[in-house]
């Protein structure tokens, strides 16, 4: 099947990687996870990521089983232990095998995400949304206990606890919103229908900033609740803005630069932890200082514009070889 690229998507793809790299600033340069609005951010972000991911996936779900996932592998699997090597070589490369992966547990759980999704698809049409909302919800769960389960794991409890980690089971809760993606790409018109409606987007917008003003809460079904109903409204709004404001966003010629970085998610999500400005820690407190979420959105967005030119121009000069760009980013190049 030919890949036929959606101007939108792909738009709201390098929107989305925009915002990664915005919250790893955040983290990594400010040490400061909810500066300049992240906080509203950190509700739609990964679940418009994994929405996408499962529009993209569907078409392909029907192929064989074991074609899939040996491509995926080559795809997802290989440049992420490649890149996990680079940034964090041995023996520290094995203490990144928990849930996070050093910061590239994205890609790891996307392939397992591949291999439920392709797995769910074989079941009777009745039983795959409840099943995909079973895993979501069963994580969620796995995932408020986790830690308190691996500091009082011993003996053979702690290799189970590990083994969690290792596949980044407590992640799973996005699989919720991978599902989605795939359900909208199948039943496309029936949603846009929906959508469409004079109500629907400002029904979206107000769901989704009703529950960013809420503050965190230790209970779990409050919780539960917040995210994924924010993640389901915050990723439902911002793919019908996309949509509907193609035009104005070729007008304004923000769509194609958009459209070129939503191309290149894999290449910037595997190169940018080099580029990050680490050494800008020092001066967070200088930007908190201003008590202004206004201007710490301002100053981050500028360096994380900085890292992803840096990091598009490396993955350029990398993709130059075919070698490298097959095995490091899964480019395909014709003979």
């Amino acid at each position: 099947m030919a890949k036929q690229r959606i101007a939108y998507i792909d738009a709201m793809r390098g929107f989305t990687m925009i915002l990664v790299v915005f919250a790893h600033v955040c983290y990594f340069c400010m040490d400061a996870p909810l500066m300049g609005y992240n906080r509203i951010f950190y509700l739609f972000r990964l679940p418009c990521f994994f929405m996408i991911s499962g529009w993209l996936f569907e078409p392909i779900a029907s192929r064989p089983f074991k074609e899939v996932i040996r491509h995926k592998a080559m795809v997802q699997l290989l440049p992420t232990f490649i890149f996990l090597l680079l940034l964090a070589p041995p023996p520290e490369f094995f203490h990144q095998l928990g849930t996070l992966k050093g910061g590239y547990w994205f890609t790891f759980v996307l392939f397992e995400f591949f291999v439920l999704y392709l797995l769910i698809v074989r079941l009777g049409k009745a039983w795959r949304p409840w099943v995909a909302l079973g895993i979501a919800l069963t994580a969620f769960c796995c995932a408020r206990y986790y830690n308190e389960i691996h500091l009082s794991a011993v003996g053979a409890q702690k290799y189970v606890v590990d083994a969690f980690g290792f596949l980044s089971i407590t992640l799973w809760r996005f699989f919720l919103f991978f599902y989605i993606g795939a359900w909208m790409r199948r039943h496309f018109e029936a949603f846009i229908r929906w959508t469409n409606h004079t109500w629907a987007l400002p029904a979206m917008a107000v769901i989704f900033f009703l529950i960013a003003s809420t503050s965190h809460k230790d209970i779990l079904w409050y919780e539960m609740l917040r995210f994924f109903l924010g993640g389901i409204t915050g990723m439902w709004m911002i793919f019908t803005c996309f949509r509907l404001s193609e035009s104005w966003l070729n007008k304004i010629h923000l769509s194609k630069p958009l459209q070129y970085v939503g191309t290149r998610t894999l290449d910037i999500y595997l190169l940018h932890y080099f580029f990050l400005p680490r050494f800008l820690i020092p001066y967070a407190d200088q930007l908190r200082a201003y008590d202004s979420q206004f201007i710490e959105f301002l100053v981050i967005l500028v360096i994380a514009l900085v890292v992803l030119a840096i990091t598009l121009l490396a993955s350029y000069l990398i993709r130059l070889s075919p070698f490298l760009g097959h095995y490091l980013f899964g480019v395909k190049y014709e003979k």
